[in-house]
């Protein structure tokens, strides 16, 4: 039987934060009430629900069904000059000189002992043009600190991002464009689009595991006019049953889909094998921070799903096998669609002999009863990742225009 079926990701305490120092979105004022419950991240605030009693459940299914738009604080780095590319070999596990112009690529940066430091994604806007999206954490003074020597430029360009996701949001990219959204814009792919009447950079990406584009405000040749593009992105959308939601019903998204949270899920010590982002480090290329290291670390992956069938996982609560404490959770949610408890297991050790992956363990809720879970791979919800990669073959709806 269940004993603990929550929604939400977690609980918050509630207290007054003065905005010294904390950057605010220029389309708060657009939902922002005062029951509004808000996070920091990147030095963002964000909104994490509407109100106190916010349930996540209608938001999720309208993701999963139609279309959400999400005001995010996830924070773009512009590294821009001739030697751009050569910096970002440097400072990232993966290949930059053959990201081709419109392109998006996953970015791990490491520090020299080969745990993970920032991960993001980096795209390339023009020939000497990137943009490096990053997570949670400091990481313009450290790549200004290794670009000293090269002819290269980094700067906040204080870009404020929107993700539109769902089965419905290249529709409403299609109509904010005019119609003609070309059937070549795939999956991690980019470019500058008119929308709604202003120059700005798209990319077929997002936090959701959905099909979903982010769009990228202070990126075209003059500042955005936030409030028009609010009003002309929700006209657009109407006739999608688009709607504002809050990061609750993307958070318990992203878990499904094994999205990792950098600094949270991908802790501190981690290298990428561990963290099971091998795939995203190539050891063929130029030198860069980290691959001395990482050519030596051992392969063993730490860090997994965990499934639980009477419980929800939760942060910090502690996983044993065979009556020994082994790792704990990083973070948990319930799943709607599996109607299952789901989170990611920090496992402390390799399991000697074996490997983690399918074993039966203990959850330990924070009462202290004991339920059993079973390691997972991730994602959990579409294994083979094919729901963000579906092909645009038009809206058959006629819309085209807003």
């Amino acid at each position: 039987m269940r004993t603990n079926r929550h929604y939400y990701l977690e609980s918050y305490d509630e207290i007054s934060l003065a905005p010294y120092r904390i950057s605010r979105s220029p389309f708060a004022h657009r939902y922002t009430t005062d029951q509004t419950i808000h996070a920091v991240y990147c030095n963002r605030l964000y909104a994490v629900k509407s109100s106190p009693d916010e349930s996540p459940i209608e938001g999720y299914w309208k993701l999963r069904r139609g279309v959400m738009l999400y005001d995010v604080p996830e924070k773009p780095l512009e590294i821009v000059g001739p030697d751009a590319a050569r910096l970002l070999e440097r400072v990232l596990t993966c290949r930059i000189a053959d990201l081709g112009i419109g392109r998006c690529r996953y970015g791990l940066a490491c520090n020299d002992d080969g745990t993970i430091l920032m991960d993001g994604v980096v795209m390339r806007l023009g020939p000497d043009r990137f943009w490096y999206v990053i997570a949670n954490g400091e990481f313009l003074s450290w790549l200004r600190a290794h670009a000293i020597g090269l002819d290269v430029g980094i700067n906040d360009p204080h870009s404020r991002v929107l993700q539109i996701q769902g089965p419905m949001s290249l529709d409403v990219l299609d109509a904010a464009i005019g119609g003609g959204l070309p059937a070549d814009f795939k999956y991690f792919r980019a470019g500058f689009f008119e929308v709604c009447g202003q120059t700005l950079w798209v990319s077929r990406t997002g936090w959701t595991g959905e099909v979903g584009i982010e769009i990228y405000c202070n990126s075209g040749p003059v500042p955005t006019d936030h409030d028009a593009l609010w009003d002309g992105l929700f006209a657009c959308g109407e006739p999608f049953g688009m709607e504002f939601s809050t990061a609750s019903s993307m958070g318990i998204r992203r878990i499904e889909s094994g999205i990792l949270d950098n600094g949270t899920d991908i802790e501190p010590g981690l290298t990428p094998y561990g963290a099971g982002l091998g795939q995203f480090v190539r050891l063929d290329k130029d030198d860069f921070i980290g691959k001395a290291a990482l050519s030596d670390a051992d392969r063993i992956q730490l860090l997994f799903g965990l499934i639980c069938s009477t419980a929800m996982p939760e942060p910090q609560m502690g996983v044993s096998y065979a009556d020994q404490h082994v790792g704990h959770v990083t973070i948990g949610t319930w799943s709607p669609t599996l109607d299952v408890g789901i989170g990611y297991v920090r496992f402390d050790e390799p399991l000697t002999g074996d490997d983690w992956l399918g074993k039966t363990v203990a959850l330990h809720d924070y009462e202290g009863t004991q339920h059993a879970a079973t390691v997972d791979s991730l994602p959990f919800v579409d294994k083979e990742k094919q729901l963000p990669r579906v092909a645009w073959r038009g809206s058959g709806t006629g819309a085209g225009r807003c």
